[in-house]
């Protein structure tokens, strides 16, 4: 009987099912995290007979056959990215992306790395960094005595020192767009690396080409449906029992099949 390998496959299908579950209840106040979504495929058919085969000398066809699914399998772990809700903080270097859009971030490696979390500092020498002490490209220097920072919905970085009237435009933040966002390798830390799936990154200054725009002093939340993640845990948990159940009465049947005499 196949049925307790197909059962197997359900279970390992539902646990990686609760696993994703899980992660994105972890992360509900992640800054920019995405929610995750996991995809399933049924494996392969063992035909014990043929949809379409000749079954007589009349030239007449079996119409459905008999096919027997082998399980599930895991297709892929998909990104939602929806927006998610704009938090106010009202710090002048909190910047949340409202519509599509990724921050270029240098990494120590010398890669680029991308992120939808805009938590940004200072360091010692006035770079915009990220949490993790990681640049903000293009390298934006803002000048420690400066008395006011903004950025403008068009990613211009503009400050106000001491002694002057007007303020100053210090830099451009610019953005990257991609073909296909779910293509992005998480590397954890809010970071993200393109590639060949998501296609090469496109920059390009806030609000132009469909690239989203800049709020400054918000930071953008999670966009995990706490509700729908429960409901989904539940629904995996009962499938996952099913699943049990059925390797239950499997090997009970197995066992009646030894038990004759």
């Amino acid at each position: 009987m196949r049925a307790m390998n197909i059962a197997a496959t359900g279970m390992q299908a539902q646990q990686l099912n609760v696993e994703v579950i899980s992660h994105n209840i972890a992360n509900i106040n992640t800054t920019g995290y995405k929610q995750q979504r996991a995809e399933f495929q049924d494996l392969l058919y063992e035909n014990l007979r043929r949809p379409g085969a000749p079954s007589s000398d009349a030239d007449t066809i079996v119409p459905a056959g008999v096919q027997l699914g082998l399980g599930v399998k895991t297709a892929a772990v998909y990104r939602i990215d929806s927006q998610g809700s704009l938090l106010s903080t009202e710090s002048p270097l909190d910047i949340a992306i409202e519509g599509n859009g990724f921050f270029p971030i240098d990494l120590p490696d010398g890669e680029t790395g991308y992120t939808r979390s805009g938590s940004f500092q200072l360091n010692a020498e006035g770079l915009i960094v990220t949490a993790d002490g990681h640049t903000l490209q293009p390298g934006i220097v803002v000048d420690p005595t400066a008395t006011e920072i903004g950025v403008n919905a068009s990613g211009e970085v503009v400050v106000k020192l001491p002694g002057q009237t007007e303020e100053q435009v210090v830099g451009q933040i610019q953005l990257a767009s991609f073909a296909n966002r779910s293509g992005l390798e998480a590397i954890g830390d809010n970071l993200f690396t393109e590639t060949d799936a998501s296609g090469a990154a496109q920059l390009g200054n806030p609000g132009v080409n469909g690239v989203g725009t800049i709020r400054q002093g918000f930071l953008e939340s999670s966009n995990v449906n706490v509700v729908a993640e429960l409901t989904n845990m539940i629904t995996a948990q009962r499938a996952y029992e099913m699943n049990s159940k059925v390797i239950q009465t499997t090997d009970e049947m197995y066992s009646t099949v030894t038990q004759m005499r």
